[in-house]
């Protein structure tokens, strides 16, 4: 008789890049928050060392989502700490440039209700459904990151050379026009979210 050799499904370690660099970013997020509202959002410094950490979390998200799923590096604590570092850094965003006036308030709320609101449920749901990731999640994620970035640098600063001005001004509203169809796209791609679940659980109960 031919013994069938038992097949043992090796656990992950948490303790990997992927997560590491999550971990990473959670940790870049009060950092980047204090440089950019140093002085009133007014250092130009600061302000550029802001954009610099935030370009940093927004690359090692791309990265470490790679790498997870390139060698199989997939862990339950990756699942969790991957959005929330998303979320914790995009809403210091929001936040911070509402504060130094750059974003109006509304937005940031409307923006951050949708964003927690879909991460809790996918967090919530996460064993029982799975919702892939859509096409205009991941287009409403980098047009957000790319206006997000740009706004954060010191564009509207009275320090800045006479020269740079004009084109500083046009690059802020463009960066604000940019930002308008991030909130469109956010607002849209949630409520497919919220519908798909909802679909998705009609159709369990169902069966």
């Amino acid at each position: 008789m031919t013994e069938t050799p038992e097949v043992s499904e090796q656990k992950v370690s948490n303790f990997n890049i992927p997560n590491v660099l999550t971990t990473l970013r959670i940790v870049m997020v009060p950092f980047f928050g204090w440089a950019l509202l140093i002085d009133g959002g007014d250092s130009i410094t600061w302000r550029l060392v802001a954009w610099l950490l935030f370009g940093i979390a927004m690359i090692t998200d791309k990265i470490d989502g790679d790498i997870a799923r390139a060698r199989n590096l997939v862990t339950d604590f990756g699942k969790i700490a991957d959005p929330i570092a998303d979320k914790a850094i995009t809403g210091m965003a929001f936040i911070g440039l509402s504060v130094v006036g750059d974003i109006w308030w509304w937005v940031t709320i409307v923006v951050l209700l949708r964003e927690w609101s879909v991460t809790l449920l996918r967090l919530s749901i996460l064993k029982r459904v799975v919702i892939a990731a859509k096409d205009l999640g991941k287009l409403k994620t980098t047009v957000q990151a790319i206006a997000l970035a740009t706004l954060t640098l010191p564009l509207r600063d009275g320090d800045l050379p006479t020269g740079l001005q004009p084109p500083a001004e046009f690059v802020f509203y463009t960066a604000q026009v940019c930002l308008a169809v991030a909130v469109g796209l956010t607002v849209w791609s949630g409520y497919e979210f919220f519908r798909d679940v909802w679909r998705q659980r009609h159709a369990i109960r169902a069966s």
